[in-house]
Parts: C-alpha cells; structure tokens; sequence
C-alpha cells in the first residue's frame, strides 16, 4: 500500500474553505483543522518511514479563477510532488448569493489550465469533487448547476490519469445513515464527521488505505 505517494514527497491539498479549514495562513506548515489534518495525520502516523511532507494552500471563498491567479506562488514554487485540488462549490455557490455565476464552460477552461500547468511538472494529481446536501431546502436547486461541473470534475481526472474522490455519492449514501445535517450543517461545509468522511476516501484513493 501507499507506494504511490513516495519517500520525502511534498503532497499538496488545494482548494477552498473546505480545505482551508481555519488554517493559520501565516505558519506555511499549518494544515488547518479538517480534512487535509486528518488525512495527513494517518497517512504520517500509518508511514512515519516515508517522512512525507504535507502542505494546505486553500484559501476560503476561492472559485477556479481564484486559484488560477495564485497557481505560481501557492503551487508550482512549491515543487509539489503530489497535488490534490478540491474545488467547484463556491463556482456554483455565487451563482446563487451573489447572482455571479461561472459557466461549466469557463469553470473546465480554468480546471484544464490548473491541470495543464500542474502535469507539466510531473506532479501526480488527485481530484475531489464537489458536493451539496439539501441543507437547507434550497440547496436543492443548486443540482442543476453543479451537476455539469461534478461531471466536468470527474472527466477531466480520467484525462489526466489522476485519482478521483467522489465526494458527492459518498456523502449522499453517508446520508442515508444519518440526516445530512450531521454530515455537512449548511450542506457545504462538513462538520467533523463529514472531513473524518473526506479524509479516509482521499486515503483510499491515494492507495494509503484499503
């Protein structure tokens, strides 16, 4: 297991709020208190021989767009060896809270481009799928724009050979044991459990865990 992410690797999480996760962005170490903790966490505790260096770069708020402005300074500068790109909801989100919505067009030309510049390094890539519960009622209209960029998500991991974490049926299975709620409180934004969820499927997709 694991012989995907190698000895001394620099792995770095991408994204937004989901992924920032309150980190102190000021400590370039600080890995925030969500998912990207909780992944690197087991995967040092599981392999503390490979001494793997975990990196998070995410910044709250952030669309594609935003990450494409700081892809040289907050990516390709750090000469990653593995990155992880969790992004998209806030692509849909402002769609609806601030009427500034990102065409699934425009969102695959800058996912591409991200993907594009990263695989140009050799870097390996995993990609995390957005999702959305229906918490609340609302969120249920989001389907119609999110959907085509879940899809855009999961094409373009199988173009660039990278792992792909499928976030959205695993939380929509994870809700049939609990209320969404449980999982993600605004639907958003997992609660403990929800990142406790994302992290051990980025560990099974990374072949860290069975």
């Amino acid at each position: 297991m694991s012989a995907w992410i190698g000895q001394g690797d620099v792995v770095l999480f991408q994204g937004d709020s989901i992924t920032d996760a309150g980190r102190v962005r000021d400590n370039g170490n600080d890995l925030g208190r969500g998912y990207a903790l909780m992944a690197a966490a087991q995967f040092s505790a599981t392999y503390p021989e490979k001494q793997v260096q975990f990196l998070n770069r995410g910044i709250s708020g952030n669309r594609v767009v935003d990450l494409q402005k700081r892809w040289d300074q907050d990516c390709l500068n750090l000469k990653p060896n593995l990155v992880s790109i969790y992004i998209g909801i806030n692509d849909t989100w402002r769609r609806y809270d601030r009427n500034d919505p990102t065409s699934t067009e425009s969102f695959e030309a800058g996912y591409r481009d991200l993907l594009t510049q990263t695989a140009e390094t050799g870097a390996k890539l995993v990609l995390i799928e957005p999702f959305v519960l229906p918490v609340p009622e609302d969120r249920k209209q989001w389907r119609e724009d999110l959907d085509p960029k879940i899809t855009v998500v999961r094409e373009l991991a199988r173009e660039f050979d990278a792992r792909l974490v499928c976030l959205d049926g695993l939380f929509a299975q994870a809700s049939s044991r609990a209320e969404s709620a449980f999982w993600a409180p605004d639907g958003v934004h997992p609660s403990p459990a929800g990142h406790a969820l994302i992290a051990k499927a980025w560990l099974q997709a990374v072949g860290a865990i069975e």
